[in-house]
């Protein structure tokens, strides 16, 4: 069990196609419901939550970055869909998967730091040393705070990754000690439904930090 434990992260169902990663275009079986005269109890569910993350955003952003405003609501949209997809039996988690959260991440901080060289230069080496800093202090506050620019794509990508990741293997865990006896399956049941809960509000949690965390680096640019 130990030697595949690790399976479950494996994007491959077949030699021919990794139908596993179309989870991530979730959000489409929704368009239709556009068409309906009246919106079912989910669509209201879903208008209502994405009203309330583009307002946090529109809070969080400075007059003249809520054009990007987009962009974080789509990445919202998209995280969201990838951590709830994955939590239904046999489907691939993609957001677990370290090379779609560093696709997310690392081409948003390139993006911010190659407009921040090119056309404010000066308010980028700015940042690199706190106000009221004392001189003596500021060769190692440039390193501290270069340090901590250079792996801000690191812990986005790795933080979504390691949060899915955790969640899932100790379902996967409980779920092969569920198949010992019928004992033990009653015994995990309880906890199983306790744990689907939490990682349905970790999936929640996560994609709203993940975003919020891009709108607070684009408001330093």
């Amino acid at each position: 069990m130990m030697n595949n434990l690790f399976s479950i992260f494996d994007p491959s169902t077949s030699s021919t196609l990794s139908s596993n990663w179309m989870i991530m275009f979730l959000f489409v079986i929704m368009l239709p419901s556009l068409f309906w005269i009246s919106s079912s109890k989910f669509i209201i569910s879903w208008k209502i939550l994405l009203s309330k993350i583009f307002q946090e955003m529109m809070n969080n952003l400075k007059l003249f970055q809520k054009k990007n405003i987009i962009l974080i609501n789509s990445l919202f949209i998209l995280i969201l869909m990838s951590n709830i997809g994955g939590l239904i039996p046999y489907v691939f988690t993609t957001t677990s998967h370290i090379v779609f959260t560093m696709f997310l991440a690392f081409p948003i901080w390139i993006s911010l730091i190659l407009f921040s060289f090119v056309n404010k230069f000066n308010k980028l080496l700015t940042h690199l040393v706190p106000f009221g800093c004392p001189i003596m202090l500021s060769l190692f506050m440039v390193m501290i705070e270069s340090v901590s620019n250079l792996i801000r794509p690191i812990t986005l990508c790795v933080r979504l990754a390691a949060n899915m990741i955790s969640g899932h293997l100790l379902i996967h865990l409980l779920s092969s000690m569920s198949l010992i006896s019928s004992m033990m399956f009653l015994l995990t049941l309880g906890i199983m439904t306790i744990l689907m809960i939490l990682e349905t509000a970790v999936a929640l949690i996560q994609s709203f930090v993940f975003v919020t965390l891009i709108s607070l680096y684009i408001n330093e640019v």
